[in-house]
């Protein structure tokens, strides 16, 4: 069952680990980008941080949707993370069993702006969130568990 769908540019990292980690308790977290699934480095790197009680599986997001769909996921209690929007949306069209994208972390950049405190997005992507909130995928804001959900409409 996946449990949360997140988007953080730093992917895997203190916050992850031990709010969401503690208040989810996956035995599984898939982190679907594609840079750190092709990078022997830095997949080594998110294999220092990840907790005891979960397995750590890093794809490529083709892969990543590939696992979901074939069923290969569904034995897990899963969160998945990916490190930004455009990735956060195919993954949750591509497949039939992500429900929302929890947004976390995004770096602040010119061309982007603020959503929250901790999101910034460029003019593509917040257009692809709300189309994404219209095709009843929930979309919403929430850095760590205890932070009040903002619902992105």
């Amino acid at each position: 069952m996946i449990q949360l769908l997140r988007v953080d540019h730093r992917l895997l990292h203190g916050q992850v680990v031990f709010s969401w980690c503690g208040q989810l308790n996956p035995n599984c977290i898939l982190i679907a980008n594609d840079a750190a699934a092709t990078d022997d480095v830095r997949k080594a790197a998110l294999r220092l941080g990840k907790p005891n009680n979960a397995k750590l599986v890093i794809k490529t997001v083709d892969d990543s949707i590939a696992a979901i769909n074939e069923g290969k996921t569904d034995k897990y209690s899963l969160m998945i993370v990916t490190g930004n929007v455009k990735d956060a949306v195919r993954l949750a069209r591509e497949t039939t069993q992500i429900k929302s994208i929890n947004l976390g972390g995004t770096k602040s950049a010119p061309d982007r702006h603020a959503l929250s405190h901790t999101v910034y997005v460029s003019d593509e992507e917040e257009k692809l969130l709300h189309e994404a909130a219209a095709e009843g995928i929930e979309v919403f804001i929430q850095a760590v568990p205890s932070d009040a959900k903002k619902i992105l409409t």
